[in-house]
């Protein structure tokens, strides 16, 4: 049954809300900053009541997508439908394929599926971007640091591998700005002119 909806929730996962919401302002987000079109690209580019709007969009399709398949059947179809929103987010068909990195719409499938966790991974992410001035060490300390959370907690094997799964397809979208952090050329996380 649930898998009926995967189309839906993948679909779900390609609303452009960074697209949206910087061309309400005159921008194409693609055009500027790291030209992704993602919550922290926004952020730089428009400030941060822009960038929080937009992860609140990017994460409420995970936590929609997610939260449907719990309602529907169970914790499976919650990882499924979760993941399919993800996917929808970093690939989007009406995009050519280009999307965002998934770290916001993972966030929304994560505080619907291990809401612990992902208070903890919020407080790592908020502390590293503090203390680095970098979203995407945020991100990637924030992404590995799930899989462990899980693995304390004491999740279902089959949730603990899921989860490995798409965050390691989280990081492999951050392999730009793993380049760029090697060379020391990565933006900031601050408001460009």
């Amino acid at each position: 049954m649930w898998a009926l909806l995967l189309p839906a929730a993948y679909l779900l996962g390609t609303f452009p809300s960074a697209g949206l919401v910087a061309r309400r302002s005159g921008l194409d987000i693609t055009e500027v900053g790291s030209g992704n079109p993602g919550a922290s690209n926004v952020t730089r580019a428009l400030g941060w009541r822009k960038g929080a709007l937009v992860f609140a969009l990017d994460a409420l399709k995970g936590a929609v997508a997610a939260g449907v398949g719990l309602l529907v059947d169970g914790r499976p179809a919650g990882y499924a439908l979760g993941a399919a929103a993800i996917i929808g987010h970093m690939y989007p068909i009406t995009r050519r394929f280009q999307g965002g990195k998934g770290v916001a719409t993972g966030a929304g499938v994560l505080v619907t599926l291990h809401p612990i966790v992902a208070a903890a991974a919020a407080a790592l992410w908020f502390v590293l971007s503090k203390l680095t001035g970098k979203a995407s060490v945020a991100s990637i300390g924030a992404v590995v640091l799930v899989p462990i959370g899980m693995a304390v907690a004491g999740a279902p094997a089959w949730e603990y591998v899921a989860t490995i799964a798409v965050c390691a397809l989280i990081l492999v979208r951050h392999a730009d700005n793993i380049r760029r952090l090697v060379r020391r050329e990565e933006h900031s996380l601050t408001t460009t002119p």
